[in-house]
C-alpha cells in the first residue's frame, strides 16, 4: 500500500467513525503513520481530504455495482444484483464504509461540504437503479412504476439498512436479505398485473 493509499484508508476510517468536524487531519496522519504535511501535500484541505475519502469509496462501490448488474439477465435480476453487491461491499468495508454515509446526500450531509460536488458524484447510484428499473419494466419483470421515485425509494431502503447495520445498536442479522426481498415484493409484477 502506498502512503497516499494509506492516507485515504485512514481518512475513511477517521471520518467514518468521527464525522467531518470531529476528525482532524492530525488524526488521519497518525492513523496512516505519515506526517501532517504529507496529508496536506496529497489532499490539500480537510474538506478536500474528506471528499477524496468518500469519493474513493464511492468509485470502488460503483465499479462493484456495474460489474454485478452487467451480468443480469433482466431488470429484476439487475436490481437484486445491485442490492446484493452493495450490501456485500458494505460488509467487506465495515470500518471505512461509514465515510460514504457521512459524505452522501442520501443519508447525512456534513455542514461545510460542497453539496453540488457530492450530488454530482452520487447521482450515478440513482442513475444505475433507474436503468435497472427501466430494463425490468421493458422486459416485464418489474411493474410499471415512475423511474426516478422508484430508484430513490430503493436507494432509501438500501441506505436505511446500511445505517441500521453499521450505526445503530439494533440486531441486524438478516436485514440485508430481507431488504432485498421487500424491494422485490414491492416492484415485481404480481399475477393479474402486467397490462392484462
Amino acid at each position: 500500500m502506498t502512503k497516499k493509499e494509506a492516507i485515504l484508508c485512514a481518512a475513511q476510517e477517521a471520518f467514518g467513525q468521527l464525522g467531518f468536524h470531529a476528525a482532524t487531519v492530525k488524526d488521519v496522519a497518525g492513523r496512516a503513520d505519515v506526517s501532517f504535511g504529507l496529508v496536506s501535500h496529497y489532499f490539500g484541505s480537510k474538506q478536500d481530504l474528506f471528499l477524496a475519502a468518500g469519493f474513493d469509496m464511492a468509485d470502488r462501490l460503483v465499479l462493484r455495482l456495474s460489474e454485478a448488474t452487467a451480468k443480469a439477465k433482466n431488470g429484476m435480476e439487475a436490481i437484486r444484483a445491485y442490492m446484493t453487491a452493495y450490501f456485500d461491499f458494505t460488509e467487506e468495508h465495515r470500518t471505512g464504509f461509514p465515510v460514504l454515509l457521512r459524505c452522501s446526500p442520501f443519508s447525512h450531509m456534513e455542514p461545510g461540504v460542497d453539496g453540488a460536488k457530492v450530488m454530482e458524484k452520487f447521482s450515478i447510484f440513482i442513475d444505475e437503479l433507474k436503468r435497472c428499473v427501466a430494463l425490468g419494466i421493458e422486459d416485464g419483470t418489474i411493474r410499471s412504476l415512475p423511474l426516478e421515485q422508484t430508484a430513490l425509494i430503493i436507494y432509501g431502503n438500501i441506505v436505511g439498512s446500511v445505517r441500521t447495520s453499521l450505526l445503530s445498536p439494533y440486531e441486524s442479522t438478516g436485514l440485508f436479505a430481507e431488504t432485498i426481498n421487500h424491494v422485490e415484493r414491492s416492484i415485481t409484477v404480481s399475477p393479474g398485473q402486467g397490462g392484462c
